[in-house]
């Protein structure tokens, strides 16, 4: 995926949570796997870790890290394509 093409995510700013950065130089998905954007507590306390990639499986089997800003969108595709059933129909829960 080129993040370069993509508006919305200014790797240079100063102000972005530093784990919202994309590397400068390519990484494997596993590498990617293992990177944490966010890893604090919430008002509740609770410890919160968001992962700054989330590695998806397509149907042809092949992985895939999506950065959970420049692609939420699509990881929100994921999670709806998720929630068919064999026959198509949406089941929430």
């Amino acid at each position: 995926m080129n993040h370069e093409s993509k508006p919305g995510l200014d790797t240079e700013s100063s102000s972005i949570n530093p784990g919202d950065r994309i590397a400068d130089e390519n990484q494997t998905i596993d590498e990617k796997a293992q990177q944490i954007a966010v890893d604090s507590p919430d008002i509740t306390i609770t410890q919160i870790k968001i992962p700054t990639y989330f590695v998806v499986e397509g149907e042809d089997g092949n992985k895939e890290a999506l950065h959970h800003v420049e692609d939420a969108e699509e990881i929100s595709d994921v999670i709806r394509q998720a929630r068919v059933d064999e026959n198509g129909d949406r089941k929430w829960w």
